[in-house]
């Protein structure tokens, strides 16, 4: 028992010790850490068009056609939208060699002659009028493939959301300040802000999806007329910016 009461006196004493360290002049660093969460306004879709046939210039034809017939769909329905054609591609399609039979001497090899031609083109949009956006997709649709969308944040949107990071960051970083000037024994008056350096953590991130996009068939009154495409429902979901700050504080 003496025993065990020296080392609990000899704690308490280390702890008292340590309690009554200096912190004057003493450099902390701070990391802190601040984010804004903004609704979705802005959609880039990704359509496509491919058409197989053994005539090359048939398939290119009818490529050339529909993408034509596409983009003025496309401009007729969302006139402010950003159109890009891409990814124009002409490829042979050969027939499948006949497998390798064990024991049987390999076949020598022939010429390679195309059975037919693949040929496809991609059209990509980027627009911020989402309500007009099921229409303006449905209408695409056909003559177009919707290959994929996304949902994110306007270029507008992003720089005015970037004063609000900003001082969410600023604002955590001056909370963190004066929790450990409390756990320090100091008050928040003797700290001084030597140094904020907003990319010192090496942790700048430019947004996360927090609910990204998801697509549904819209369930119609009536059956939709031959070659009518029923439109989509969209969910553009949320973005949020984030931002990492290190702090420097002295304290007097």
């Amino acid at each position: 028992m003496k025993y065990l009461a020296a080392v609990a006196a000899s704690l308490f004493a280390l702890a008292a010790h340590a309690q009554s360290l200096p912190t004057a002049g003493a450099l902390v660093v701070v990391p802190a850490y601040g984010e804004v969460t903004h609704v979705n306004d802005q959609a880039t879709l990704a359509l496509s068009v491919e058409e197989v046939d053994k005539d090359k210039a048939a398939a290119a034809s009818r490529v050339n056609q529909k993408m034509k017939q596409g983009l003025e769909i496309v401009r007729k329905a969302d006139p402010q939208a950003s159109l890009k054609t891409q990814g124009y591609y002409t490829y042979p399609v050969y027939p499948e060699e006949p497998p390798l039979v064990a024991g049987q001497p390999a076949q020598p090899r022939k010429l390679r002659v195309p059975t037919a031609w693949r040929v496809g083109q991609s059209l990509q949009i980027i627009t911020t009028n989402l309500d007009g956006l099921p229409r303006t997709v449905a209408a695409a649709q056909g003559v177009l493939a919707l290959n994929r969308i996304y949902f994110g944040l306007a270029p507008a949107t992003t720089r005015k959301l970037d004063d609000q990071r900003i001082a969410a960051t600023y604002q955590n970083l001056n909370e963190r300040t004066a929790s450990i000037a409390r756990a320090m024994g100091r008050r928040v008056e003797d700290a001084v802000l030597d140094t904020v350096d907003f990319e010192g953590s090496g942790n700048y991130t430019n947004h996360v999806e927090v609910s990204g996009a998801r697509v549904f068939a819209a369930a119609p009154a009536a059956p939709p007329a031959p070659g009518q495409v029923v439109e989509p429902s969209f969910e553009p979901g949320e973005t949020t910016l984030s931002m990492r700050l290190v702090g420097k504080v002295r304290f007097k």
